[in-house]
C-alpha cells in the first residue's frame, strides 16, 4: 500500500456545506492531524478554486472513498454551535432556501472582513524637539503623564492637526506604540443604573426575568400604548440575561437610526451594546462575529441580519416594534425575521419578547390563543395622557386649491410653534411629487426600466425612481412636445409640504426627514437628536417618524394623507394603515405637555379610521382577525408566492403558466391535496390563484407574474412547492422563479 493510499485510509469522511447557492453538502477526506468536529470552518477545493466551508457532519465508518478531494486547511474560527446549524437547515427547509445561501448569512461577516490589526498609540518620548513652538508644547502637555493616546484623540487634545504629531515622532519626542484592537463592546453592569418601576411595568418585567432564568423556551407578546416604556420593560429581561452569564439579543427594524435606544440602553447598563447594520465596517463585523461565538459579547442591538449571529450562550431575544415590515427580508433567502427569532429561541431553549404599542394581527392571535404570554400595558409612564385625536373631513374643510394643509391643521401648527413647542407634518411620500406630467400634450415621466412613474425631487432637481434607483434630470421643456414650462408636479411629497410650510410659517424651523436624503444614517441620527432638543419648530417626515423616537417637545402631529395606505389590494392594507398611524399619532405628548393630533381624511368613517380616532384598538383587532378567520388568511390559513420573471413578458407568462398547470397534475399525495382546477375547494385543499400580471408588472428590466398559493394550516406546503418545482419545465431562457413563503408584499 503506498503512503497516499495510507493516509487516505486513516482519514475522516467530512461532510462540508459552503456558503453557496446549493443545497446540499460535499464530502472531503480531512486528515487525521485536522481532529475535524462538527462546525468547524475549512478551506475546500470547490471546482477550480479553494472556497470557505463549514464541516456538518464527521463520518467515521468505513464507506467507498472514490475520488474525494481533500480540505486544505482548518480555519482559525469559532465553531458554528450545532444549535445554529439546527437553525440554518430549518430556515433553508421553511423558505425553500439552498442551505448553502442560507449558511451565508450565518458566516458572511468572517468569510469578507479582513484581519484585525494592531493599533498605533503615541505617548511622550524622550527626546526634546529641536524647535518648541506653542502648538508642540500643547501636544506634549497633553501626552504627559505615561497615558497612550491615538493620533486623532491627542490632535484633539492639542487642537492641532496630526501632522504635528507626525512632526514630533519624527524627532523623538513622541514614541508609537503597539496595541490591541479596542473592545468590540465594553463590559455591561446589570445593577448600574436599576429602574424604579411602575406597578404594571414591575409585573410585566418580573415575568420576563423569571422566563430568563428558567432557561426554557418562552415565547411573550409585550404590548403596550406609546410612550407605556416597553423598553425600560425588557431591559429589566437583558439585566437577568447579563446576571445568568448569558447572552441578549435586542432586534430593532431601523438599528442605524436609534440612537436614542442606545443612549437608553448606556444610561441603563452604564455602556452601550454592540451594534450590527449595514452602517458597521466590515472589520468591526468580523469582530463582533467573532466575540458573539466565544462568549466575549453580552448584548448585540442590530437589524434583521443580527438573528444569524453565532451566539455562545443566548439567553434572549428582543423583537422590538415587531410589527414592522422592515423585519421582512425579500432579496436573496426570503425570510421574516420576527417569525425566525422565534424558531431560534425555540432552538435555544431562550425566552423571546415581541414588543409594539400595535402589534401584527399574527403575534395578537398567537396571543390570544394562549401560543404566547401576554403581558399588556394600557397607560403611559408617569400618568402622561394619550394625544387627544381629531378628523378634519377633507370633503368638508379641506385645503385650498393647490395646498395640502388644511386651515385647521395650519392654525394648530401656528398655535403651537407660539408656544415655543414642535409639530409633526407626516405623510409616507418621498420627494417633492409623485409624479410629473406636460400641460400640454399630457406626456407622463416613466422609469425607463420600471412599470412606475418618475418621482420629482425638487431639491435635488432630478426625477427618481423608487423601484431601481434610475435618476434623470428634469428638463425644462418636455420631451414628448417640446413645450417650455409646461411641466407640472401632481400629488404632495414631504418636499412640497415642506415648501407650503415655509410659506405659511417664513420664520420656523423647518426639517425634513426622508431616507434619500444624503449623508446617511449619520446624518438621520444627528437630525433625530436635534428634533429631540427642540433644535426645529416643524419637522415634516415619512414612515421614519414613526419608528418609536422620543421627542419631548413634540406636542402637535398632523396626518396630511391618512388614506394614502387604504386603497391598495394588499389584504395587509388595513393593519398596516391603522399601525402606521397610531405610531404616528403616538409621538405627541410624550414630554411633560399633553399631546394633540389632527388627521386629514376623505373618508372618516372608515373603519380604520374610526377604530383610531376612538382610540378603541380593541375594535379593530377583533374586527380584523374577524375578517381574516372568515377569508382564511393568515394566521388562520397558509400563502407562499411564486414571483416568475423574465426579460420579455410572453416568456415569463408562458413558464407562469405551466407552473399552474403543473400544480394542477402533482399526483395525490398524503401531505396535501390540491383543488381541482376551475371548482371551489375544499376545507382542506391547496388553491393555486394566477397567473396574473404583478402590479408593478416591470421591475428593473424583467417583467413579472405572480401565482399565489393559498392554504389551510394543516398542509404542507413547502412538500407541495418542492413537488411543483420538480414537476415544472426547467427555467430556461433568463426565467427566475422566486418562491416567498409567508409574502408580507404583494406588490
Amino acid at each position: 500500500m503506498s503512503a497516499a493510499q495510507d493516509e487516505s485510509k486513516g482519514a475522516q469522511i467530512v461532510d462540508v456545506l459552503a456558503p453557496v447557492a446549493v443545497d446540499t453538502t460535499y464530502s472531503y477526506l480531512a486528515p487525521p492531524a485536522l481532529g475535524l468536529q462538527p462546525g468547524d470552518s475549512v478551506k475546500v477545493p470547490l471546482g477550480a478554486r479553494e472556497a470557505y466551508g463549514v464541516v456538518w457532519s464527521v463520518d467515521d465508518a468505513e464507506r467507498p472513498r472514490g475520488n474525494l478531494k481533500t480540505v486544505v486547511a482548518r480555519l482559525d474560527r469559532p465553531p458554528l454551535a450545532q444549535k445554529l446549524r439546527d437553525f440554518i437547515d430549518w430556515l433553508a427547509r421553511y423558505t425553500l432556501t439552498p442551505r448553502g445561501m442560507a449558511l451565508r448569512l450565518a458566516t458572511r461577516a468572517a468569510e469578507e472582513a479582513a484581519p484585525d490589526t494592531l493599533r498605533t498609540l503615541y505617548r511622550a518620548g524622550g527626546k526634546k524637539p529641536e524647535r518648541l513652538t506653542p502648538t508642540r508644547a500643547r501636544v506634549l502637555e497633553a501626552a504627559q503623564g505615561g497615558m497612550a493616546f491615538s493620533k486623532k484623540a491627542l490632535a484633539e487634545a492639542a487642537a492641532c492637526s496630526t501632522g504635528v504629531i507626525d512632526g514630533l515622532v519624527d524627532e523623538g519626542a513622541l514614541e508609537t506604540i503597539a496595541a490591541p484592537p479596542e473592545p468590540v463592546a465594553r463590559a455591561l453592569d446589570p445593577e448600574f443604573a436599576a429602574p424604579v418601576l411602575e406597578p404594571a411595568q414591575r409585573e410585566a418585567a418580573d415575568a420576563l426575568t423569571e422566563a430568563v432564568h428558567a432557561r426554557a423556551f418562552k415565547p411573550f407578546l409585550l404590548e403596550g400604548v406609546t410612550g407605556s416604556g416597553k423598553t425600560e420593560v425588557y431591559f429589566e429581561a437583558v439585566a437577568a440575561a447579563l446576571k445568568d452569564g448569558g447572552q441578549a439579543l435586542v432586534m430593532m427594524p431601523e438599528i442605524a437610526l436609534t440612537a436614542q435606544f442606545l443612549e437608553r440602553f448606556a444610561a441603563r447598563f452604564g455602556e452601550k451594546p454592540a451594534e450590527w447594520h449595514s452602517g458597521v465596517s466590515e472589520r468591526k463585523r468580523a469582530r463582533i462575529w467573532r466575540a458573539a461565538a466565544t462568549g466575549e459579547l453580552s448584548v448585540v442591538a442590530g437589524a434583521r441580519s443580527a438573528l444569524f449571529l453565532p451566539f455562545r450562550d443566548l439567553r434572549l431575544i428582543v423583537v422590538d416594534e415587531e410589527h414592522e415590515g422592515a423585519y421582512k427580508q425579500d432579496d436573496g433567502a426570503s425570510y421574516h425575521a420576527r417569525d425566525m427569532a422565534v424558531v431560534r429561541a425555540r432552538i435555544e431553549n431562550a425566552a423571546i419578547v415581541l414588543a409594539s404599542a400595535t402589534p401584527s394581527i399574527e403575534t395578537r392571535v398567537n396571543a390570544e390563543r394562549g401560543r404566547y404570554g401576554h403581558l399588556r400595558l394600557h397607560a403611559r409612564a408617569g400618568s402622561r395622557a394619550m394625544p387627544l385625536l381629531e378628523p378634519i373631513d377633507m370633503r368638508v374643510e379641506g385645503a385650498e386649491r393647490g395646498r395640502w394643509i388644511a386651515p385647521r391643521l395650519a392654525l394648530a401648527m401656528g398655535e403651537t410653534i407660539a408656544r415655543g413647542e414642535q409639530a409633526l407634518l407626516f405623510l409616507n411620500r418621498r420627494g417633492y411629487a409623485p409624479l410629473t406630467l406636460c400641460r400640454d400634450c399630457g406626456h407622463r415621466f416613466r422609469c425607463t426600466q420600471c412599470d412606475a412613474w418618475l418621482v420629482e425631487h425638487r431639491f435635488r432637481r432630478a426625477l427618481v425612481c423608487h423601484h431601481c434607483g434610475h435618476t434623470e434630470r428634469r428638463p425644462d421643456t418636455c420631451p414628448e412636445c417640446g413645450a417650455e414650462d409646461s411641466l407640472t408636479a401632481c400629488g404632495p411629497g414631504v418636499e412640497r409640504l415642506a415648501e407650503e410650510a415655509a410659506t405659511l410659517f417664513p420664520d420656523a424651523r423647518i426639517l425634513v426627514l426622508s431616507s434619500d436624503f444624503p449623508g446617511g444614517a449619520e446624518r438621520l441620527r444627528r437630525e433625530l437628536d436635534e428634533i429631540a432638543k427642540g433644535a426645529f419648530d416643524i419637522v415634516i417626515g415619512t414612515q421614519l417618524v414613526a419608528k418609536g423616537h422620543n421627542f419631548p417637545h413634540l406636542t402637535l402631529v398632523g396626518v396630511v394623507d391618512a388614506d394614502l395606505g387604504l386603497g391598495s389590494g394588499d389584504p395587509r392594507a388595513a393593519e398596516r394603515t391603522f399601525q402606521l398611524l397610531n405610531q404616528v399619532t403616538g409621538r405627541a405628548g410624550r414630554g411633560d405637555k399633553p399631546g394633540r393630533a389632527l388627521i386629514q381624511t376623505f373618508q372618516p368613517e372608515h373603519p380604520v379610521i374610526a377604530a383610531l380616532l376612538s382610540g378603541d384598538a380593541e375594535k379593530f383587532y377583533t374586527q380584523e382577525i374577524a375578517l381574516r378567520e372568515r377569508a382564511g388568511l393568515p394566521p388562520f390559513g397558509r400563502l407562499a408566492a411564486l414571483i416568475v420573471s423574465a426579460k420579455d413578458a410572453a416568456t415569463a407568462e408562458a413558464h407562469a403558466r405551466a407552473l399552474a398547470r403543473a400544480a394542477h397534475e402533482l399526483p395525490a399525495s398524503p401531505r396535501y391535496r390540491v383543488a381541482a382546477l376551475g371548482g371551489l375547494p375544499e376545507a382542506d385543499e391547496i388553491m393555486m390563484l394566477g397567473p396574473a400580471e404583478a402590479p408593478i408588472a416591470l421591475i428593473r428590466g424583467r417583467f413579472r407574474y405572480r401565482l399565489l398559493v393559498k392554504a389551510p394550516r394543516s398542509a404542507d406546503v413547502q412538500c407541495f412547492l418542492r413537488d411543483l418545482l420538480v414537476a415544472a419545465p426547467k427555467e430556461r431562457g433568463g426565467v427566475r422563479v422566486q418562491i416567498d413563503v409567508d409574502p408580507q408584499s404583494f406588490l
